[in-house]
């Protein structure tokens, strides 16, 4: 086969090194298997190549190119195979129902698909805990996945049985679970945050400053709706943050007047939209039945929004949607890299640095949790390790001598 072609290829290369072969193979299982959708399975001594497979591809309704079905072994019983199109469009159907973000139903869409893929294309409602099993356990021990990952795709495929299927399938539990290590948030010092901020310009530069000015996600800041700031009463209201949770963060006073004047340039934008007929926004759920004019309406636009029309990924609608997250992860990586930072920077370093700041100026740990929107305290215990008076807050006993 062509992949073990290029394996003994790369070992016959003068320089390369055992490892470097094992991370060539890895890579190839990951695009076959991540990005193609195609299985492997092994051949010969050690060899891998993918499965055969029919060369139809399911249609997304959204445009996304889908992973091929992948047929039955040999000796299989007739009736066995997963309808993908009509087991895909039950599974839209079903996490549309229960509210579910677009990055949760492409996350676990890409999932099903795996295991499905995984187990030849298996109809699910033949298979049960055992199958689960298997596949849980191959992306901890064959494929290494962080915890997260397997938690991810945990979550989709209970979903799968639960929602869609509508099958118990008895107790899997026993898998083995992929290592959670306890990583330390990335804080910069105060000057570090300053050197940053003063490197990002324009619209991003604006969002940076937000973000670390207030402690909200980067989704949140994009999502703010002009009613949501309230310029009066010195907060801004984050609506359904993570965990579907509203709350309230402070209003950074240095922040009013280029939030003001960023305003303005909005209203003429939407005015110009309004006039051509395309200042409709996404509003959440089905709030646009109970108030129709409330898409059109300037108090519902998004602060931050996109300098193009784009077409809604949901139902097609073409309308100016809220910045991509995409322009403010660049734009805070290459200030970064302009002020000489060394440690590794993106917009939730802000929201870190936010915590760590307030607990360093004497707040009190559950205001900086209900600021931050943490469900446990023990979330926000984390920051306590990242103080700059060192682990803990104790002294080193050599600046004692």
């Amino acid at each position: 086969m062509e992949i073990e072609a290029f394996l003994e290829f790369l070992s016959a290369q003068a320089g390369v090194a055992d490892w470097q072969i094992a991370q060539a193979r890895d890579a190839v299982e990951v695009y076959y298997e991540k990005y193609r959708g195609i299985p492997l399975e092994p051949v010969g001594t050690g060899g891998i190549a993918p499965r055969k497979q029919v060369d139809a591809r399911i249609s997304d309704p959204r445009g996304i190119e889908q992973s091929p079905v992948v047929p039955e072994p040999e000796g299989s019983r007739s009736g066995t195979k997963a309808d993908m199109d009509a087991l895909e469009k039950a599974t839209f159907t079903a996490l549309r129902t229960e509210h579910y973000a677009l990055k949760t139903e492409r996350s676990y869409l890409h999932w099903i698909r795996r295991f499905i893929g995984y187990h030849h294309g298996r109809r699910p409602s033949l298979m049960g805990a055992a199958e689960i099993h298997q596949f849980l356990s191959h992306l901890a021990l064959s494929k290494r996945v962080a915890a997260s990952t397997q938690n991810q795709a945990l979550n989709a495929i209970v979903f799968l049985y639960r929602k869609v299927v509508k099958k118990e399938v008895g107790d899997f539990s026993d898998f083995p679970r992929a290592r959670r290590p306890k990583r330390l948030p990335v804080v910069l010092s105060r000057l570090e945050v300053q050197a940053l901020l003063s490197r990002v310009d324009g619209v991003e530069g604006l969002l940076t400053r937000l973000l670390y000015g207030t402690g909200m996600r980067v989704s949140e800041a994009l999502r703010l709706r002009v009613q949501d700031l309230a310029f009066e009463r010195n907060e801004i209201t984050v609506r359904a943050g993570k965990g579907d949770k509203d709350r309230r963060v402070p209003f950074p006073a240095s922040l009013k007047a280029e939030l003001y004047q960023h305003l303005d340039g909005r209203r003429y934008q939407y005015e110009e939209d309004r006039n051509q007929g395309l200042h409709e926004v996404e509003v959440p759920g089905a709030l646009s039945q109970k108030y129709p004019k409330a898409p059109y309406e300037w108090k519902w636009q998004f602060v931050f929004a996109a300098p193009n029309y784009s077409a809604d990924p949901r139902s097609g609608t073409r309308r100016r949607h809220h910045l991509h997250e995409v322009r403010v992860q660049r734009a805070v990586k290459r200030a970064a890299a302009d002020a000489d930072i060394t440690a590794r920077v993106t917009p939730h370093t802000l929201r870190h640095c936010f915590a760590t700041h307030l607990l360093e100026a004497g707040q009190d740990i559950r205001t900086v949790q209900e600021l931050l929107g943490h469900a446990d305290v023990s979330t926000t215990m984390v920051y306590t390790h990242v103080l700059n008076r060192g682990p803990m807050g104790i002294v080193s006993p050599l600046d004692t001598l």
